[in-house]
């Protein structure tokens, strides 16, 4: 479904990507994983345009993906940010509706119990502020917003980050959810272990690179990956 060819990222100076390659075929989990600074976030931000290439190819379904925010998004391809970026001012229920804007309103509507029986606590909230919510309510509502476009493909930017041990769990059990129902993920997360758990194929990025790849089951196996990201070996 993705195919990303030799992507070269710079900003000023400095490179952010160098030459990386990957692919995510549909119906899969794709995670990336790498330390702080690696180049993950980039990644994900130049595939939905938000950063611009270099060099290099973004194809979607062999073709070239739309560089403009809002034609990537248009094209199916939608991404959950990181840092939990809700419309603060707006309920639940107004963030959702603007999360499906790509389909018409009469279809978001429709969607919404689909949202609420995924995310029970937010049919709970759904006249709430969203600014109010904790934490951890605001990644799901963030999370089903991105679904409520109905994307192809779902791009999950460190997904746990700054979240409590439980939450990381729900947040997790929610993504596994989504993947189960067929929607192609891309999953950027620094929380390797869990990464590795969720996905089926993985690539390590480092200093802009991919330095590794693999079966996520077979690099949870890796004495390599569980010394330098899983505490062990």
């Amino acid at each position: 479904m993705l195919k990303i060819k030799d992507l070269c990222v710079n900003y000023d100076h400095i490179v952010a990507l160098d030459n990386v390659s990957f692919s995510v075929e549909k119906g899969s989990a794709v995670s990336i994983i790498g330390s702080n600074g690696a180049g993950k976030s980039t990644l994900i931000n130049t595939i939905s345009g938000v950063v611009k290439r270099r060099s290099g190819e973004i194809l979607l379904n062999d073709k070239p993906l739309p560089t403009a925010p809002h034609r990537v998004v248009r094209a199916g391809v939608v991404q959950v940010p990181e840092g939990r970026h809700v419309f603060a001012n707006l309920t639940v229920d107004e963030n959702l509706i603007m999360g499906g804007s790509r389909i018409s309103s009469a279809a978001a509507n429709k969607k919404l119990p689909e949202m609420y029986e995924l995310f029970p606590i937010l049919g709970q909230r759904r006249s709430q502020m969203a600014g109010t919510l904790s934490g951890g309510e605001q990644q799901m509502l963030v999370i089903a917003r991105g679904l409520m476009a109905e994307p192809t493909l779902l791009l999950l930017d460190e997904p746990s980050l700054g979240l409590a041990p439980i939450l990381v769990n729900q947040v997790f059990d929610i993504i596994t959810s989504i993947i189960q129902s067929g929607i192609t993920v891309l999953l950027v997360e620094q929380n390797a272990r869990k990464a590795l758990m969720i996905s089926d194929y993985t690539y390590v990025l480092e200093n802009g690179r991919i330095v590794k790849q693999g079966k996520s089951a077979d690099l949870r196996n890796d004495e390599q990956i569980k010394h330098a990201y899983l505490g062990g070996g």
